[in-house]
């Protein structure tokens, strides 16, 4: 048998466009009219260090994409549970590496998500319209505030939950993010700070009524302003505390 020729460029192109849409080296032979060795050879030469020819790939741009919507979709599944899904929607059968191998293509990866509070629309509309009020703020006028809050903190490790599949930049993407409501084995914390410093820590070891909230106010936030402001005015900002905010325990001191 005579020297093969080489294919032209555009011949090894249309092959590696017929690879990526999932089509078998006999079947890209097949519809070019070369043999099977010449194109097992073009794409030989066009693969990576960790594949060779022999190694069909076995999902096409078009399960790809699907992929992508399924994993956009069902951000907390497990990668077998998206392979479940896509071979089911694909009719592939990929197994649970190479489905994790295209989710990193595409630009996914395995994260765990960030925690924000959960919101109901009062609330949001709440804060957004604080922010507007307060917009036109300057430097000075921020200076003159003491922040407080308190916030329950997890002490129990092991248990951070599913992770979520998630691309650069999307990290508190609202799909991407964790709703906190509970915390199991875990401390309440409160505190205060301004552009002057911070308050001191107070440990809340009982349930939060508005007598205790108006003790941790008379212990801990009266004598935080008073070192860092004297006799200057300031602005008492405390966190929005949902339904039970103390605000009738604020307005009697």
């Amino acid at each position: 048998m005579g020297k093969q020729r080489d294919l032209s460029t555009g011949i090894v192109a249309q092959i590696q466009a017929l690879r990526q849409q999932g089509l078998t080296q006999t079947k890209i032979a097949e519809q070019l009219g070369i043999s099977q060795s010449s194109v097992c050879k073009a794409l030989k030469k066009n693969c990576s260090k960790r594949t060779n020819c022999s190694g069909v790939r076995k999902t096409s741009a078009r399960d790809n994409k699907q992929l992508r919507k399924i994993a956009v979709s069902n951000r907390f599944k497990s990668t077998s549970e998206l392979t479940d899904l896509w071979n089911k929607q694909t009719g592939a059968d990929v197994s649970r590496s190479t489905t994790y191998r295209r989710l990193r293509e595409l630009g996914f990866k395995s994260r765990v998500p960030a925690v924000k509070p959960m919101l109901n629309k009062k609330q949001m509309e709440k804060r957004l319209k604080w922010a507007k009020e307060h917009g036109e703020w300057t430097a000075e006028d921020w200076q003159k505030v003491v922040f407080s809050d308190e916030s329950r903190f997890c002490i129990s490790f092991g248990d951070q939950g599913p992770r979520v599949w998630r691309r650069g930049g999307e990290t508190y993407n609202h799909e991407c993010v964790k709703r906190s409501v509970k915390f199991p084995q875990s401390v309440m914390v409160w505190g205060c700070m301004s552009a002057r410093g911070v308050g001191k820590l107070c440990f809340l070891k009982k349930t939060v009524n508005a007598a205790v909230y108006q003790d941790v106010l008379e212990t801990f936030l009266i004598p935080t302003v008073e070192e860092q402001f004297g006799e200057e005015d300031f602005i008492f900002q405390q966190a929005q505390l949902g339904p039970t905010e103390h605000e009738k325990s604020y307005s009697t001191l």
